[in-house]
């Protein structure tokens, strides 16, 4: 088996949907020789934030010397992206193993049971992780919480990033509804972080914590400088990135007691994360500045538009904007069109993509005054706007890790990241 064997193996799982339930990711795992009960977990749930918030506590303990483990997605250009050890991707030849390891047990399944593409990388991280001999492995759940296949394990600290309207087909219409998605994360006796602000989510985590004993800790933004001193720098942009690196590091102080970290050290972490496509710069070849940013909802979209307002007061951006039809276009696009006067809007390599012409509507009902086109590729609409000085493309983490594809073209081939699709 080759390492392109292997992704044309794990593309192939995508025929099995996606489906909710922990009994067969147990079952899996059971087989494959239980590898998470020899690790040790943060678990993080939310609607935004948890991939920034993740890779803020993976820092913070790898600076404080642990070989960490982390596992996020969905992945920008490579799969690889998806499991790391300390900030490593998982090489080639190890998917490649693992993937040959997992086929004899998941012909053990019946066909209308067999494991989806990620309840098996699931298990693939837990058995990489425990290879590796993990010591902590920053845990990110795929979607919602109650029923992912991740929420196998018993963590060290449950972390809810916050809560807002996301994937409401799956997780219900109102946000009661799907805090309580979220907070099935939440384990007998661990601790719970949240940065969720409305009241009526936080009544629901705070329900779910009493009934399993958990002791619930609230960061908001009137405790937030408890956490993280106003002299320590960030270097993701944005605001509300100062809230996922306090929440990071209000985990990191409530587990201190079973892994010290120095404060020092904790401030180093947090000083040095890097995360791409969260409002990432880029400068072009041209010396055109590009802003990336996946921001997917409307609660991303609204802290794109105050980070854009607050970080080009002078300079107004082009945009380049493309989406998945589950989304809220129409609120999306009216968060963002105010805030530039040519936009292009574009198809998102995927099959779910949204049709450029409902989104250009949403513009310009929002922006009358703005230029508006529609492209079949983001690469038709960047060379419309190759004379603007900046230029954010966001709307999708799709569309992002397809820019950072285009501009470092000798890196993973469109194959890899079509492994995010999923019905």
């Amino acid at each position: 088996m080759t390492y392109g064997d292997a992704i044309e193996f794990l593309y192939g799982l995508r025929l099995f949907g996606a489906k909710f339930g922990l009994e067969n990711t147990l079952r899996l795992a059971a087989q494959a020789g239980n590898p998470h009960r020899s690790l040790r977990f943060i678990h993080v749930a939310g609607t935004n934030g948890k991939g920034s918030t993740c890779a803020m506590l993976e820092s913070i303990y790898r600076h404080g010397g642990l070989r960490v483990g982390l596992f996020t997605s969905p992945h920008l250009v490579s799969f690889r992206e998806r499991i790391q050890v300390n900030r490593q991707p998982v090489p080639e030849a190890d998917v490649v193993r693992l993937v040959a390891e997992l086929q004899p047990l998941l012909a053990r399944f019946p066909r209308d049971q067999h494991p989806t593409f990620f309840e098996v990388i699931t298990v693939m991280a837990l058995r990489y992780f425990a290879e590796q001999r993990c010591e902590l492995v920053i845990w990110e759940t795929g979607l919602g919480g109650r029923l992912d296949a991740t929420n196998i394990v018993t963590p060290l600290a449950s972390v809810i990033t916050n809560i807002g309207f996301d994937h409401q087909q799956w997780l219900g219409t109102t946000l009661a509804a799907i805090a309580a998605e979220k907070a099935g994360i939440i384990k007998t006796g661990v601790p719970v972080h949240t940065a969720a602000a409305d009241a009526e989510a936080l009544a629901v985590i705070h329900s779910h914590a009493v009934r399993l004993n958990a002791v619930v800790h609230v960061l908001s933004e009137a405790n937030l400088g408890r956490c993280l001193p106003e002299h320590w720098i960030v270097p993701l942009a944005g605001a509300h990135q100062r809230m996922n690196a306090a929440l990071a590091v209000a985990v990191v102080k409530s587990l201190g007691t079973i892994i010290p970290i120095p404060a020092e050290t904790t401030r180093r972490g947090v000083e040095s994360v890097h995360w791409p496509g969260r409002l990432q710069t880029l400068t072009a070849r041209s010396g055109q500045k590009l802003l990336l940013d996946g921001a997917h909802n409307t609660p991303g979209c609204e802290a794109l538009a105050r980070a854009i307002c607050d970080l080009s007061a002078d300079t107004r951006p082009a945009l380049v904007l493309g989406m998945l039809e589950d989304k809220d276009s129409g609120t999306m696009c009216a968060q963002l069109a105010p805030l530039s006067q040519r936009i292009g809007l574009v198809r998102v390599a995927s099959a779910r993509t949204a049709a450029p012409d409902a989104l250009a509507a949403h513009c310009r009902l929002a922006n009358s005054t703005a230029e508006v086109k529609c492209f079949d590729s983001v690469r038709q609409a960047l060379l419309w706007l190759e004379a603007e000085p900046l230029v954010v493309v966001t709307g999708s983490l799709y569309l992002v890790g397809e820019v950072l594809a285009l501009l470092n073209p000798d890196g993973t081939s469109a194959d890899e990241r079509g492994l995010n699709e999923w019905r």
